[in-house]
């Protein structure tokens, strides 16, 4: 028997993976109480945006944020459920997004800033959208929404890759932790030494893509990338943290002791 009178199961609210079902399966108790795994709805908007293997026309991409989002929402423990990209037609958008009845939660990527094109906002409260707050003073990731549709929780990423999984990790992760009964994270918040200096920070709090370097003493310091631009997704591939810098945070010398925001590694790393 692998679970012998007196050894710790694992603990409630944690992931059932693997091996861990089995061993809850060999305690006295009879039954097991799961989560199911949540299933996020993901919407990305836009005419420059097309599908993976769609013709690409003058000024349009490929829509890479519903595949990193999906990506993502897998290696958080949740379904994604991708309903395809609506066009910058109003009657379109509000048609697709009904098509995601059922879910969860539904996440939406690009339209909710303030261009002439951003109609996520407007299209759907027409139909049932009840927002809770839009615009949040942050760098990157300033055009987040989060609101309900028809009832069901909702949240408008913004359109830039960076902006969308840098909002994805601080606001996206812990919705997926509660929808799926996860614990609340309980961790003393991570801090890096700083390995150059940084001039002062204006009213937004800014998350700076960045390096980790364990020096020659053994401390782990952090060297923030030069270029921030928030469409540049090389400097995020390369990225092991976020640098946290408050609003109107003085200027830190290399040396100083930062907040920072790891990336989760593991198996599914984020």
């Amino acid at each position: 028997m692998s679970a012998a009178k007196g050894s710790i199961l694992p603990k409630a609210k944690s992931w059932c993976v693997q091996g861990g079902g089995s061993r809850r399966a060999t305690s006295v108790s009879p039954w097991l109480f799961v989560h199911r795994r949540p299933r996020i709805g993901i919407l990305s908007t836009g005419d420059e945006i097309v599908m993976p293997g769609d013709p690409i026309g003058p000024h349009q991409i490929v829509s890479s944020n519903s595949l990193s989002l999906s990506a993502f929402v897998a290696a958080c423990g949740g379904v994604p459920v991708s309903a395809g990209n609506a066009p910058d037609d109003p009657e379109a958008l509000r048609r697709i997004a009904a098509a995601t009845s059922g879910v969860d939660l539904l996440v939406t990527t690009g339209g909710v800033s303030v261009g002439e094109h951003d109609l996520v906002r407007e299209a759907l409260a027409a139909d049932g959208f009840e927002l809770d707050f839009w615009q949040i003073a942050m760098r990157p990731g300033k055009p987040l929404m989060v609101g309900r549709y028809r009832g069901t929780p909702m949240v408008g990423l913004p359109g830039n890759p960076v902006s969308t999984l840098v909002c994805s990790l601080l606001f996206l992760r812990p919705a997926l932790d509660r929808l799926s009964g996860a614990a609340a994270e309980t961790e003393t918040p991570a801090t890096a030494r700083l390995g150059t200096a940084l001039p002062k920070n204006d009213r937004r709090q800014d998350y700076l893509r960045s390096r980790l370097v364990q020096a020659a003493d053994g401390a782990v310091e952090a060297f923030p990338f030069e270029v921030q631009d928030s469409s540049m997704m090389r400097m995020l591939a390369g990225a092991d943290c976020l640098v946290v810098r408050p609003p109107h945070a003085p200027a830190v010398a290399a040396g100083d002791v930062v907040p920072i925001v790891r990336f989760p590694g593991g198996v599914l790393p984020i």
